[in-house]
């Protein structure tokens, strides 16, 4: 193998696990963590061909924001001078329990917000860490994984395939009637808006039409060599979020840990970089099998969980190690060493959607109620800090909404950096998105690439990051992740994200 043609790969991963108590965000209640279920990692991989490169990170997180991004590459650029460091790219595997790294003003910054001190009373023996403390403890273990896979690069090769492996389900439930008409019906600004679908909505209903979105079985593979051939790290790319275990208050990797462990079984302690593909409207977890998947867990493993969600993360991981094995085989049949690396950065501008007049006096109403709700004065610390965080969550949607509908005209869209990258015959594209399904096919279909692997929840500059982009068949079904508030960016703004990926990579191409 010729050093000089061959492509420089360089691998490295951290434990960003803490043992200080900390906020696990995912839901609209604070969860303060109480310890360690299985580690919460980041991995990050530098792939050279000695014209261009890439630097592709994953962390075990819900999400990416609070300027993350931008710490990571300003403190790489002091340990690496002259790196491009805006050719790294990071993602979040969406796990709902990991840690938080949000900006503390993101609770303290309202009228009565949350203080630490109160999420401190908690805890009266331990000091809570807050998002700000475990951000830079995050960026600098980032930016020392960036560098050490930099300076660790070394002659290699890449592989490539795809495999099948159920993993997500569609958790969008359609009806014939709107479900918003039923007597009784709540309406607030998380999970009570649906209309013709409902997230995680029940199927045992004489109503139930249906899934709004089918499933994805596919898995996107990419291996990395040695010289000799030997395995040194993957990336295994998932249309799924890894949201099991969402209201636990451990911290965990939900089932990624299954994944590596089942792998490193067999192939040592490989670094394994966990990509979730497209899947704002899937989840690890079916709705209408609920008693069949109950008996096939208890016959199959037969022993207490570890976990409420213990059984089926390790269903699913064996079901991911398996497609990865099974890929592996044929796949190092094609070890390539001499292959281009291409990588373009761009800034995208998409439509945002519209809020009305309607939805903007209903938001101030609302707002004004909520603002009428005094904070907890009995219960326990944790009792508080729950009902007082659900209570400025919701007052915090509220002014998001009157916001946007009053800058929406001197705003019209909002711009997002996107990553993509050629490697060889396969391309990668990133969003910031929890991108609905049918977005991620309209790439792949048109894309002129043998493989493209998208990226969701993948960090850009600034404070913001993530949120749902639903397509228009959400839009008109409703629910929770197709509402006004889970949706910046229409369906509008969603396939013109997806033209702007497909021009770019038939560009690279």
């Amino acid at each position: 193998m010729s050093n000089e043609k061959c492509l420089k790969i360089g691998w490295a991963y951290r434990d960003v696990s803490t043992d200080k108590p900390v906020n696990i965000p995912g839901q609209f209640h604070m969860r303060v963590s109480k310890g360690i279920l299985d580690p919460v990692t980041l991995t990050a991989l530098v792939i050279d061909d000695g014209n261009d490169l890439v630097c592709m990170m994953s962390a075990d997180l819900v999400v990416i924001r609070s300027g993350l991004l931008d710490e990571i590459r300003a403190k790489t650029a002091g340990l690496l001078p002259g790196f491009p460091v805006e050719k790294i790219f990071m993602s979040a595997t969406h796990t709902h329990a990991g840690p938080s790294h949000y900006a503390d003003s993101g609770w303290t910054a309202t009228p009565g917000g949350i203080s630490t001190p109160m999420i401190n009373e908690v805890f009266t023996e331990i000091e809570i860490a807050s998002g700000d403390e475990y951000r830079d403890f995050l960026s600098t273990q980032a930016a020392e994984a960036i560098a050490e896979a930099y300076e660790r690069r070394a002659p290699g090769g890449v592989a490539w395939g795809y495999g099948f492996a159920t993993v997500g389900f569609s958790r969008r439930a359609t009806y014939f009637d709107d479900l918003s008409k039923r007597p009784g019906a709540v309406k607030n600004s998380t999970s009570a808006l649906s209309g013709h679908s409902a997230m995680y909505g029940n199927t045992n209903d004489p109503m139930f039409a249906g899934y709004e979105a089918g499933t994805d079985s596919f898995i996107n593979l990419l291996y990395t060599f040695d010289p000799a051939g030997r395995l040194t790290g993957a990336i295994v790319n998932v249309p799924c979020p890894s949201q099991n275990d969402e209201g636990i208050e451990l911290l965990s990797a939900s089932f990624w840990h299954e994944t590596r462990e089942l792998i490193h079984q067999k192939h040592g302690d490989i670094p394994i970089l966990c990509q979730c593909a497209a899947g704002g409207d899937l989840a690890p977890r079916q709705l209408h099998y609920k008693e069949a998947e109950a008996r096939r867990h208890r016959l199959k493993y037969g022993v207490s969980p570890k976990s409420p969600e213990d059984f089926r993360r390790r269903d699913i991981a064996e079901r991911i190690a398996a497609a990865f094995e099974e890929v592996l085989e044929w796949a190092k049949k094609d070890i390539r060493t001499n292959v281009p690396v291409k990588h373009r950065v761009e800034t995208v501008m998409l439509s945002k959607r519209l809020i009305t007049k309607e939805e903007y006096e209903d938001d101030k109403a609302r707002l004004a109620e909520l603002e009428k709700q005094e904070f907890a004065a009995t219960g326990t610390p944790e009792e508080k800090l729950r009902h007082d965080s659900v209570l400025i969550a919701g007052r915090n949607r509220c002014r998001r909404i009157i916001e946007r509908y009053e800058t929406l005209d001197a705003e019209p869209q909002l711009p997002m950096e996107m990553h993509v990258v050629r490697i060889g015959d396969i391309a990668f594209a990133t969003n910031r998105f929890e991108l609905f399904m049918d977005y991620m096919h309209r790439i792949q279909a048109r894309s002129p690439f043998e493989q493209t692997f998208i990226v969701q929840l993948t960090g850009v500059p600034g404070p913001d990051g993530g949120t749902y982009l639903a397509t228009g068949r959400g839009e008109y079904g409703r629910g929770y992740s197709a509402s006004r508030y889970c949706n910046i960016v229409s369906s509008k703004g969603g396939q013109e994200l997806v033209e702007e990926t497909v021009k770019i990579l038939k560009e690279l191409h």
